[in-house]
């Protein structure tokens, strides 16, 4: 009889052993699934958001806290909420079931319970209070050395040729600094939860053992009644540990959460109309209707009463001195950003009627900063037309004056491009930049001063071949050279204020533009002025 109640209650214990086995196992999985879940959408809408946010919504946010926003804060909301799933129905069933056995016993110790968990509330919430500062700190402070990384990574070579190495290890071993000090703050605070725990629930067994010892040698309780109870408290006072260490992860989860949330509830300025417009045979004649502009409300405008119209097949110059707002007033065409008074239209169409996507497919843009991307030579001068034929590809290179350095690479238009083209030069990745904008083939080209890194015999062989190829489009050219521009159709000037000084063709704002005749002067001598003039 014996024998058979041994193996028939060793029976259904094993049984519910494997029971738990399996739903820890499967709770473990589907917590991990989830949270990991939860974790790429959150990424993907912090990715989908950033790539809507005009310059303005951009200006928000430096580089360095939207990486660590879509990457460490995601991390530690989805290393919490794993957690969450797997303790938050686990715990509270363990404790319930732990009270209903200890009610059960009738044992009259059921005070020694509460005590411990009056006293675990306390130890967990002096904890919390002393490091719940610096988990709000850690997460700026990340955002802090991703920075400085970046700063020194990007600008290697201007460390290296000032001697400034030394320095800049300096500032980031600060930065590291006070990232490791305040992670072994928390640390360290944390680390103490652990022999508190041992040390209470060590003690409770102390107190349950002193106390029923007693009532047992009283004869009103038993040894395994005593034994049961310790087994009963543990299982209690563990329940209650899980929830206090899960609570120790929700503040730093919740400040991840406002980090992120910051980025997801912003409003991009820049919005697509309810009905756009469908754009039909485009012809590419935009036209600035008194358009002035500023950065934010309380700036003063940069762009002022800016009036003009780019005809198709035509090239429209933009001159000034830095900083004049050259580069904002073409960044206002692809609507980078809106204007703020007036209007810009597209063969008579506000840009504002049209849908972004079918705006920007008109245009093809070579910024002033030559941008590239990990790949080849090939794909980056198909990013913006990826089915494109080669034959395309090879004009836009050879128009593009690129021919001669990619056929010195062994392996031509497929030879591979590092993040950021770090591996070809700046005239080099300039000249692809603007290969990708022809091989677009747009009504609409905008060449962001991107003919300053040309040497003065390049520029003029680009801009000769250009001339024909772009012969049914509207040119912008935003540069700083006369020489680049003064055949131009049309060439704006624009003084300090955002202004326009000037409009005209070259010759006559020799006569009739101050501004221009200063800059021309400055960069040209009297005969080549002379010589420029006949011509």
């Amino acid at each position: 009889m014996q024998t058979n109640y041994l193996v028939r209650t060793g029976g259904k214990m094993l049984v519910m052993a494997l029971g738990m086995a399996v739903a820890a196992v499967l709770s473990s999985l589907l917590a991990a699934k989830i949270g990991a879940s939860i974790g790429r959408d959150l990424r993907g809408k912090i990715f989908e958001k950033v790539v809507g946010f005009s310059g303005a919504e951009y200006s928000k946010f430096s580089t360095a806290s939207l990486i660590t926003r879509s990457t460490s804060d995601v991390q530690q909301i989805q290393l919490t909420l794993t957690m969450l799933l797997r303790m938050v129905a686990y715990a509270p069933i363990l404790a319930i079931g732990g009270i209903i056995m200890v009610l059960r016993t009738h044992s009259g110790m059921e005070w020694i319970i509460l005590l411990a968990v009056v006293i675990l509330f306390i130890l967990v919430g002096t904890l919390m209070a002393v490091s719940m500062p610096k988990f709000k700190k850690m997460q700026t402070l990340v955002d802090n050395v991703n920075r400085v990384a970046r700063e020194i990574l990007t600008g290697l070579s201007v460390i290296r040729a000032f001697g400034r190495e030394k320095v800049e290890e300096n500032r980031f071993d600060k930065a590291n600094t006070d990232l490791t000090r305040n992670m072994l703050f928390t640390s360290r605070s944390m680390s103490l939860m652990m022999p508190c725990m041992m040390l209470l629930m060590n003690g409770i067994s102390v107190l349950i053992v002193w106390t029923a010892s007693h009532r047992i040698n009283l004869g009103v309780m038993g040894v395994g009644d005593m034994t049961a109870f310790i087994t009963y408290t543990m299982m209690i006072v563990m329940s209650f540990l899980m929830l206090a260490m899960l609570s120790v992860m929700l503040p730093r989860a919740a400040v991840a959460s406002e980090r992120i949330d910051e980025v997801l509830a912003v409003e991009p300025t820049i919005h697509n109309p309810k009905n756009p417009v469908k754009p039909e045979n485009i012809k590419g004649v935009i036209k600035f209707e008194n358009v002035s502009f500023r950065y934010d409300n309380d700036s003063d405008n940069v762009l002022s009463n800016i009036d003009f119209t780019a005809e198709t097949g035509k090239t429209t110059a933009i001159i000034g001195s830095t900083g004049c707002g050259k580069s904002t007033l073409i960044n206002l065409i692809p609507r980078f950003y809106d204007v703020t008074e007036g209007r810009i239209t597209l063969d008579g169409i506000d840009i504002r009627e049209f849908d972004l996507h079918d705006l920007r497919k008109q245009i093809g843009l070579a910024p002033q900063k030559g941008v590239l991307f990990s790949g080849t030579i090939a794909s980056n001068i198909r990013y913006g037309a990826e089915n494109a034929p080669d034959e395309v590809v090879h004009k836009a290179a050879e128009i593009a004056q690129a021919t001669e350095f990619i056929s010195s690479k062994p392996t031509k238009y497929e030879s591979p491009i590092s993040q950021g083209g770090t591996n070809v030069s700046g005239g080099q990745k300039q000249r692809l930049s603007i290969a990708r904008a022809i091989a677009r083939n747009p009504k609409i080209y905008i060449f962001d001063d991107t003919f300053s890194a040309l040497d003065f015999k390049t520029d003029a062989a680009l801009r000769k071949a250009l001339a024909p190829y772009t012969k049914d489009s509207t040119v912008f050219i935003v540069a700083q050279r006369i020489s680049t521009i003064m055949y131009a159709d049309q060439i704006l000037v624009l003084d300090e204020e955002g202004k326009l000084a000037g409009k005209g063709t070259h010759n006559e704002l020799m006569q009739s533009c101050e501004t221009y005749r200063q800059i021309a002067k400055s960069q040209l001598s009297e005969n080549e002025l002379n010589q420029k003039e006949g011509m």
